[in-house]
């Protein structure tokens, strides 16, 4: 989570999410761009496509899908030191290694063929909840550029064509949940966060199965219940999300 000292006024109930705004298109210099925010979080996230496939996997018959995650120095307070000369810190290794797996696990990658997508995450603005908004806006931009490569096939024969709905069966989407004074809250910022007992954040396909759940007391404890109520409030949260990731890619 970042250092930042900002939440969202007034109060929510516990129960609601950050307002979610969605802006795809955002770059002209590659149409699989989305700024997405979340409350006071906000990160672009890019879908790049190369016609090729890492070495270990040529022949195969099947793509790849990666990500990459950055925070930019002005995203918190105080600034974050860039990361330079190929020395990545272990929570950045983690994140982008999250995110990657969540998006692979909703991808045929039989049916993309032999291509690869980065699907590049970039925190312009942290208030809590940055690994999650990366996987539900980086996967907008992961069906934006499949639906890029669908409506203009690439100009060699031998490219496997692309559909869709093959390569993109279901959604994935992904919210924080945590437990602060006995109360379960969706949707945490960096003040909850940072005031949370339990945190947890739970990744999941719009169809309403587990990809991952990341959770962890702080110096507390939760029991069977407090575990269920965190479940339901992320599998509402993530429904919601999912209305609206279909509404921005049409």
């Amino acid at each position: 989570m970042s250092n930042s000292a900002t939440t969202d006024a007034p109060k929510r109930p516990h129960d609601t999410m950050r307002e979610v705004q969605i802006e795809c298109g955002y770059l002209e210099s590659n149409p699989a761009s989305v700024l997405y925010r979340s409350g006071k979080t906000i990160v672009l996230c890019t879908a790049s496509v190369e016609s090729n496939v890492p070495p270990w996997m040529v022949g195969r018959g099947k793509g790849w899908v990666t990500a990459e995650y950055n925070m930019l120095p002005g995203s918190t307070s105080p600034r974050k030191r860039r990361e330079r000369g190929g020395k990545i810190d272990g929570r950045t290794t983690e994140i982008q290694r999250l995110i990657g797996r969540s998006l692979r696990a909703v991808v045929n990658l039989e049916a993309l063929g032999e291509r690869s997508i980065t699907v590049d995450c970039d925190v312009l603005q942290a208030d809590g909840g940055t690994r999650t908004a990366s996987i539900t806006g980086g996967f907008i931009a992961l069906s934006l550029a499949i639906a890029d490569l669908a409506a203009n096939p690439e100009p060699d024969p031998e490219a496997k064509p692309v559909v869709v709905a093959d390569v993109l069966p279901r959604s994935v989407a992904a919210v924080s949940v945590g437990v602060i004074d006995d109360a379960v809250v969706l949707d945490l910022d960096y003040v909850l966060d940072s005031a949370a007992d339990v945190d947890m954040n739970v990744i999941m396909t719009g169809d309403g199965r587990f990809i991952e759940i990341q959770g962890t007391g702080e110096e507390a404890t939760f029991d069977d219940e407090q575990l269920a109520q965190m479940l339901r409030l992320a599998k509402k949260g993530i429904g919601e999300l999912t209305e609206l990731q279909k509404k921005a890619i049409g």
